[in-house]
């Protein structure tokens, strides 16, 4: 018979602490009911911010949540806990329900501190923890932008809780002010020079910062509110939001008799035991010896412990917390790790400040400078994972010459320098002795098998780059071969076909490859020669080498049919073109749905239909959109100052300029790029392959940014430049991507495992390191003045034309194979036990 475990809570941790029970519960011993206060499933807490984005609730649901398919998990939403009977073993919740336990863990979380200031509890003061919070504000701050424009809030905390809510204020076109009184932000985590660094970089991207101050009082002020500060400055906002740090939830633990850490928090030993048997706490409510831990990676190995108990029957302690923290708040990156504060006896520090590249660098080191304790970075953390491993541990070099920019961090600290026990994957607590004997035992000779075998990489993703300096160390060649047919990478076939002027995949394979080619290598090919070349990719045998959607230079969807999506270069577009795009999708009776990427997309055409879709909107003025290709797709922007009061560049312009100059770009993987036309970002340049924002004096160019499953912010390369060089710099940067990067590597994996990273990229396009800047910039221009739109070449060749049939032998019969139903007004593809509408 099967033990009842009951999770009061249903927050990560409590939901990473299900998960690993039912993982390790193989015999099925325990049935879990989960107590949860909101009326949600679990969802991602840590990027509470990227909510703002979308406003899509669905998007930050944690994998699997729901348990919907698990009959030994039952999710009680919105019934939280309301009192513990521990000598009954009984759980009451707010509906009255009794439910019986044999264990019971403690996931309450945390609350939002909200210091006692008079007048916190006015309406337009909210805190900053839940979804729910976050509506709350985003309904406050409509009301006040609808009701005289330009409106302000003021987030009283500058920690890492208090930039986040002054970006998503910011993100919803607020004023921001945030109040600290701490002589600088983030107290916590960096020192004085880091902090006023981060001030300094974040006043720049319009966030009014006041530090060492408190917030005296709130008052009314008609439909407004002024929060009176400590030095005596009053602030007119139209809301406020309290982040101030957070406590412990345990009111629960305290009304049912457990003991409670001085500090708050319940108290447990390493093994997340409270002095009362078979209850346990874990995550913020938790207080481990006495201690409370705010993150999210503690809150899993304490979960991990309690699982590992719940399932084996044997003690499992939890191993202690690493407090590191690398974070990009407002654009900015931020990290600290270890003894940041310089708080051990004898502790010297070590600092580099370079204001004008806008980087702040301090190491903690021993009284005699050979053990790195701590530190501080700040603006550029891409020694932070290194760094982090060497904690505690002896220095490879003199620590000054560890921060120089040409120094050991910068690529001289390598991980031989890191003993085996230090822990390369915090995430999951992988040791570099586990990976190494992973490879050297297991056989493990790749970063995915290194995930798979280990778990490394899994996690966040950010030790994904030491993955594969670890494999190199242990004298894994990792093979570049495009596939067996060519034993080299892509950009040595880049080359080669650059050099010798191949111009057919059959005659490189047979120079240069073995065999007849494979679905890997021909596509890779496919791509290199539309780069260089100008045939069109249907021309000849560059037919076979494409993928199906290159083939049919359109989009397949999951019935079979296609999806057209014409360039609407920048988003903008006139009514005529938007009555014929309705009018095209209304006569071929396609599904519509506006994109993403600021453009139009129409689905559910047969294959025989694609021809006469192009030539209505070729006739209209549109050509392919290539969101069917590894190529550009789109260029977003903002309305810029045309339109938009905080506008100081033309955004749509400069968009537009830009999409027409690089539409048809075949590249490694897709391109993505965004204008936007002030700080405010409304167009998110920074998750682009290329981003632009507007400035006074011009324009700042961000590079190597992407959204998808594994998001990354773009590092900005260059700062006020002119229009004229932006272009210039853009040219070199996606010329020289599509020179070497690897067969479907998209621009964020490209800067982060080129050599040098940023600072290369940046001497090799800035300032011309390599001299080849006029061949990159010949090569664009080559490409402009030959560019051909691919349907509208289709439609002129009766051979190309004879591709898009359904039937060879009955051209104009319909598939019988597709059909579809109504939804929401629209026909969609049919599924599994929906009523079917017939295409015919």
């Amino acid at each position: 018979m099967s033990r009842t475990l009951v999770v009061v809570g249903n927050g990560m941790v409590g939901h990473r602490l299900v998960e690993a029970v039912r993982a390790a519960d193989v015999a099925g011993d325990w049935h879990v009911v989960v107590l949860a206060e909101e009326a949600r499933p679990a969802y991602d807490r840590v990027g509470l911010s990227s909510y703002v984005d979308s406003w899509d609730a669905g998007a930050l649901v944690l994998p699997g949540a729901d348990h919907a398919t698990d009959e030994r998990v039952e999710l009680r939403l919105g019934d939280p806990a309301s009192a513990v009977d521990t000598e009954r073993k009984v759980v009451t919740t707010a509906s009255g329900a009794e439910q019986p336990y044999d264990a019971l863990v403690l996931a309450t979380g945390s609350r939002p501190f909200v210091p006692p200031v008079p007048g916190h509890d006015l309406p337009g003061c909210f805190v900053y923890r839940t979804i729910d919070d976050l509506d709350a504000i985003h309904a406050a701050a409509r009301r006040a932008r609808d009701g005289h424009g330009r409106a302000s809030g003021i987030v009283v905390g500058g920690g890492l809780l208090g930039l986040e809510a002054a970006k998503a204020l910011r993100d919803m076109d607020l004023s921001p002010h945030v109040v600290e009184m701490a002589p600088r932000l983030m107290p916590l985590q960096i020192d004085d020079g880091g902090g006023a660094l981060l001030a300094r970089l974040v006043t720049e991207l319009d966030v009014t910062v006041h530090t060492a101050t408190s917030t005296a009082e709130i008052v009314r002020d008609g439909n407004r509110l002024v929060a009176r500060l400590g030095n005596g400055t009053d602030l007119d906002a139209d809301l406020v939001v309290f982040s101030a740090g957070i406590r412990p939830r345990d009111d629960l633990a305290r009304s049912c008799g457990l003991e409670i850490a001085e500090r708050g928090g319940v108290l447990v030993d390493e093994q997340c035991r409270t002095g009362t048997a078979d209850v346990y706490a874990i995550g913020e409510c938790a207080a481990v010896q006495g201690t409370t831990y705010g993150l999210v990676a503690p809150g899993y190995a304490m979960a991990e412990a309690v699982a590992a108990q719940l399932t084996s029957g044997h003690p499992a302690t939890f191993p202690g917390a690493d407090t590191s923290t690398k974070l990009k708040l407002l654009g900015v990156d931020v990290a600290s790790f270890g003894d940041a504060h310089a708080e051990t006896e004898g502790a010297l520090e070590v600092v580099v400040n370079d204001a004008v590249a806008g980087t702040y660098k301090k190491l903690v080191v021993s009284d005699d400078g050979t053990t790195l304790l701590g530190g501080v970075l700040v603006g550029d953390t891409g020694e932070f994972n290194t760094l982090r491993t060497l904690v505690g541990r002896a220095l490879p070099d003199d620590p000054a010459a560890i921060l120089s920019p040409d120094g050991a961090a910068g690529g001289g600290v390598g991980v031989d320098a890191l003993p085996d026990e230090a822990q390369v994957c915090s995430c999951n607590a992988v040791t570099k002795g586990a990976i190494t004997s992973a490879v050297h035992e297991g056989g493990c000779e790749s970063v995915s098998g290194l995930k798979a075998c280990t778990g490394a990489g899994t996690g966040c993703g950010s030790c994904v780059p030491l993955l594969s300096k670890l494999l190199d160390s242990c004298g894994v060649e990792q093979s570049t071969a495009v596939c067996e047919h060519f034993p080299q990478s892509r950009s040595e076939l880049f080359e080669i076909v650059a050099g010798t002027g191949i111009a057919t995949f059959s005659e490189l394979i047979a120079r240069y490859g073995s065999g007849n080619g494979c679905a890997i290598c021909k596509p890779a090919v496919a791509s290199i020669l539309a780069s260089l070349g100008t045939e069109h990719i249907l021309d000849g045998e560059h037919a076979t080498l494409q993928d199906t959607n290159d083939r049919h230079l359109a989009n397949m969807q999951r019935n079979g049919t296609y999806s057209v999506v014409p360039r609407v270069p920048g988003g903008e577009i006139t009514p005529e073109k938007l009555i014929a795009i309705g009018e095209i999708a209304r006569e071929f009776d396609l599904y519509t749905k506006i994109t993403g990427g600021q453009r139009i997309d129409m689905f559910g055409a047969t294959v025989d239909e694609l021809p006469r879709i192009w030539r209505r909107l070729v006739d209209a003025g549109f050509e392919s959109g290539h969101a069917y290709g590894k190529a550009l797709r789109t260029v977003k922007s903002c309305v810029g100052w045309t339109w938009c009061r905080y506008g100081v560049q033309d955004s749509v312009g400069m968009a537009v300029e830009l999409e027409l100059r690089y539409r048809g770009l075949r590249s490694p993987h897709k391109l993505k790029a965004a204008v936007s036309g002030c700080a405010r970002e409304c167009a998110e340049a920074q998750s682009k392959d290329f981003g632009v924002i507007a400035t006074e004096r011009g324009w700042n160019l961000y590079v190597g940014g992407n959204g998808g499953a594994l998001p990354r912010h773009a590092d900005l390369l260059a700062s006020d430049v002119d229009s004229e060089t932006l272009v210039r710099l853009i040219d070199r940067f996606v010329m020289f991507y599509i020179r070497t990067a690897d067969r479907l590597q998209r621009t964020a994996r490209w800067l982060e495992e080129m050599d040098g990273g940023l600072e290369h990229l940046r001497s090799v396009i800035v300032d011309d390191s390599l001299g080849i800047c006029a061949e990159l910039e010949a090569a664009m221009h080559e490409h402009v003045a030959n560019y051909v739109d691919e349907w509208n070449a289709v439609l002129s060749d009766p051979d190309k034309l004879a591709r898009f049939t359904s039937f060879v032998n009955a051209p104009e019969a319909p598939d019988p194979t597709i059909s579809f139903r109504t939804e929401r007004a629209q026909k969609v593809p049919v599924l599994l036990g929906t009523p079917e509408v017939s295409r015919s």
